[in-house]
Formats: structure tokens, C-alpha cells, sequence
């Protein structure tokens, strides 16, 4: 068993994958377990409580909101974006939340919803307890769910499969670079195609390729909300949107200069992407999961330099990039952790720059050999980042560090492409030492905003 490419590539809502998309998941699935079980009527109270990470920035990154939303049936790949401050204000004025949008409850957030960040439930840093009580305030129902990173969500009884999400195995199963490179060779195909063939077991091969340009489009769609959105982020730090004023420089200089005058413009539009993407996130907008929202802009961003600047650039090409990157996410996630709060930002910047470094390594052409080097480039060049956001907000260095994780990313599949694919370092010892790096890093460095910048640096 394995994960498919639309398991890390999904389309949801910022501004956290981990905080924002996987407590509105848990808190649906209490939802509906609650309706299809029969038991709605009988609920008259709910208390939700968050611990470790989430009860320490979840409030920042919109845990809140998802939870309230969620219980009433939303959805992160479904719901509305401009909707959620609306309806989660009314739910506070009035007290009162419609569960599974069914259902009136009374809802106190301030004695219902509980933070809890000194406390870490044994699964996962981003544990989450869901409880119903009859009007006698007897129990009806209680699960413990974990958030583990990219949206997944598990339940404490199956929270050591949070790997392992598709029913049967695929022909080509892989769980390490080395596995994946064995394959490629007896199979004598590319790392995409070999991924490709299963997910051939999934689904058809038109089915995916459907998927993935629709997630392509969503990636496009982010840059372009992006680069048109104005004024100033939600949250304390006010931090105004740049991505509106790089995009109106860079087209400027386009249109006035000499082709091929400023030989690095294409890393300026990197990093405008990124960042464009990265500014969506924050406003809790619609993006793409790439395999986190922390992280969600340096995928897209690649991709469109790909578009922008590889010549012949297609849509087929845009499939096997992330075929390619989906690789990488697979063997990441299945060995290490893509969770900041489990591991830091290496798990979240970190994997989506050697995903983004192989996906972009395969469609230059790249042997199977040559993608494995280049996600290892980019992986191991990010060990040891610490994810400590400011005010624990999905902005100060999220935002900028994913302009500069793309630029990596880039810089590795070229570095890649001139080697012939021999190297000292192989994927499997990277991913390797992510794992045991992140279980040695403090826990004030895993997204729990209380080492690093989040706490040398003033909010203003």
C-alpha cells in the first residue's frame, strides 16, 4: 500500500495544511460519524480541545474557524473562502452552531473550545480530542484525531498508518529512493511514468491526467489571485502584500528592456510566484497542498518557471512534473514526516524543494538516476529549518522562505542535470536524517511559535 499523487497534491484553504485543513477534516468526520451513527438529536453540547501545536498557534493559523465550519459540514476542498469570516462570526454572535448542517448545538468557543499547548497527546504533536455529550451531559461520542501534516488526518487507532492510505498495493511498490531508481531500471522507464503506471491501479490513466491539470489550474489561479491581491494580511503583524507591486515592476521591465538583457529576471519571477502563492495561503485563500500549505508556493512556482522558460513546455510536461515530484513526496512521507510541528520547516520546505527539484529535473529530461540527485540536493540543503513562525502566522519567514526554497529547487535540478547522477549523498540517507534531526530538534522550533524569529523578533 502507497500513497497516490492526489493524496499530496489536494485543493483545500489556507493558511495551514496541519492546522487550517486537517482540524476542518476531523471535525467533519466527527460530523458525519455523529449523523450517519443516528446520534445528532441527541447531542446538546460539544467540546472540541486542542493540544500541543494546535493549542499553541492555532488560533493563528485559523484552527478555530475550521473547527466551527467543519463541524457544520464544511469541507476545505469545497468550502466557500469569502464565506468563512461571515458564517464564523455569526456562529460567535449567536452561540449556536449547526452541526452537520443538521443539527442546532449551543456552542460557547470560550468553554467549548480548549487550547491545551503544554500538553502533547502521544501520536502526534497535532492531537485534537472531539466530545459530544448528551443534554444530561453524559457522553454520546469521543475520538481523538491527529493532524499529521499535509492535511492528512488519522484517528488515534490507526494513527501509525498515516502512511499508508490507498487499499492495495501498487505494481511497483516503492518506499525508498533505492527502490524507486530498481524499478525504473527493470521497468526501463522515468521516475513519472513509473509512478503513473500506479496509479494506473487507482484509477485510468485519463483520470489522473484530468486530476492533475485540474490542480495545475488551481496552482494557476493562486498565482494570479495572488499577484491581484491588495492591502494588508490578516493578523497582527500587518504585513502588506507585495506580490501585486513585484508583479507590476517585473511586467514594467518586461515590456521596456531589451530581450535577454537581465539574465536573471526568471529568478525574479520565481520568486514572485512563490510569494504570490505564498500571500493567498496567508489570506486564507484557495491553494493547492503542495504537499503543505507552509510550503505551498515553491511547487507551483517551478512549475511555472518550467512553462515560462523550458521550451516545448506542454501540458504532458506539467503531468510528469508532478508525477515526478509526487515520487518524492511518497518517500518523504513514508519515511520522515512532511509535518512542521513534527520536524519543523526541513518537513515542509524542505520536502517540497526536492519534489519540486525532481519534478522539474524530469520534464529537462533528467534519468531516473539524475531525479533522485536532484531531490536530494534540494532536501539536504534545507536540514536542520527550524519552523518558527512569527505570532503564529503562516507569513514572517513562511512567505519569503518559499521564493527562496524555489530558487533551491531550481538550482538543484540544474546541479543535477550536469552530473550524470552518481552522488555521495543518496535521497535515503537525506530523508533519513530529517527524520532523526527532527526528532532531536527542540520542540520550541516545531511551529509551536516559541523559539527562533517568533520570539527575537517584535510584533508590531
Amino acid at each position: 500500500m502507497t500513497l497516490s499523487v492526489l493524496d499530496l497534491f489536494t485543493i483545500g484553504i489556507g493558511p495551514s495544511s496541519s492546522h487550517t485543513v486537517g482540524p476542518m477534516r476531523a471535525a467533519h468526520l466527527f460530523a458525519v460519524e455523529l449523523r450517519d451513527g443516528g446520534q445528532l438529536g441527541r447531542v446538546g453540547r460539544l467540546r472540541v480541545e486542542l493540544f500541543g501545536s494546535l493549542g499553541a498557534t492555532g488560533i493563528g493559523h485559523g484552527s478555530d474557524r475550521a473547527i466551527l465550519l467543519g463541524l457544520e459540514g464544511a469541507e476545505p476542498q469545497h468550502v466557500e473562502p469569502s464565506w468563512i469570516a461571515a458564517r464564523t462570526a455569526q456562529i460567535r454572535r449567536e452561540g449556536v452552531l449547526r452541526l452537520a448542517d443538521r443539527h442546532d448545538v449551543a456552542f460557547d468557543e470560550n468553554a467549548d473550545l480548549i487550547l491545551k499547548p503544554r500538553e502533547v497527546l502521544p501520536g502526534h504533536p497535532n492531537g485534537m480530542r472531539f466530545t459530544a455529550y448528551d443534554l444530561d451531559g453524559a457522553p454520546v461520542l469521543s475520538r481523538v484525531r491527529y493532524s499529521v501534516g499535509g492535511g492528512f488526518v488519522v484517528d488515534e487507532r490507526d494513527v501509525d498508518a498515516d502512511r499508508l492510505t490507498t487499499n492495495a498495493p501498487p505494481p511497483h511498490h516503492f518506499a525508498t529512493g533505492s527502490a524507486l531508481l530498481d524499478h525504473c531500471r527493470t521497468q526501463e522507464v522515468s521516475v513519472a511514468e513509473l509512478v503513473a503506471l500506479n496509479e494506473d491501479a487507482m484509477r485510468t490513466r485519463a483520470e489522473t491526467t484530468t486530476a492533475l491539470l485540474l490542480i495545475w489550474q488551481a496552482m494557476q489561479d493562486c498565482v494570479s489571485a495572488g499577484c491581484a491581491g491588495e492591502g494588508v494580511l490578516p493578523g497582527s503583524l500587518m504585513v502588506a502584500r507585495r506580490a501585486p507591486r513585484l508583479y507590476q515592476d517585473l511586467m514594467e521591465t518586461y515590456r521596456s528592456s531589451t530581450p535577454g538583457a537581465d539574465t536573471l529576471s526568471a529568478m525574479d519571477w520565481l520568486g514572485l510566484h512563490a510569494i504570490a502563492v505564498n500571500e493567498e495561503n496567508a489570506a486564507g485563500g484557495r491553494v493547492v497542498t503542495a504537499p503543505t500549505n507552509g510550503a505551498a508556493g515553491i511547487i507551483p512556482a517551478v512549475l511555472h518557471h518550467y512553462w515560462q522558460y523550458v521550451p516545448d513546455a506542454d501540458e504532458h510536461g506539467v503531468v510528469r512534473f508532478l508525477l515526478a515530484a509526487a515520487a518524492i513526496g511518497i518517500i518523504i512521507k513514508e519515511n520522515a514526516s512532511i509535518s512542521g510541528a513534527e520536524v519543523g520547516c526541513q518537513g515542509e520546505v524542505g520536502s517540497a524543494c526536492a519534489m519540486a527539484a525532481a519534478g522539474l529535473c524530469e520534464v529537462l529530461g533528467g534519468t531516473p538516476e539524475q531525479v533522485e540527485n536532484a531531490a536530494e540536493i534540494g532536501l539536504e540543503h534545507n536540514l536542520g529549518l527550524t519552523c518558527d513562525p512569527i505570532g503564529g502566522l503562516v507569513q514572517i519567514p513562511c512567505i519569503e522562505r518559499n521564493a527562496v526554497g524555489a530558487v533551491k529547487a531550481v538550482t538543484a535540478a540544474r546541479l543535477a542535470m550536469r552530473g550524470d547522477g552518481s552522488h555521495r549523498v543518496s535521497l535515503d540517507q537525506a530523508v533519513t536524517t530529517l527524520r532523526t534531526t527532527g526528532a532531536d530538534m527542540s520542540e520550541k522550533y516545531k511551529e509551536t511559535s516559541t523559539g527562533g524569529l517568533a520570539v527575537n523578533v517584535t510584533e508590531c
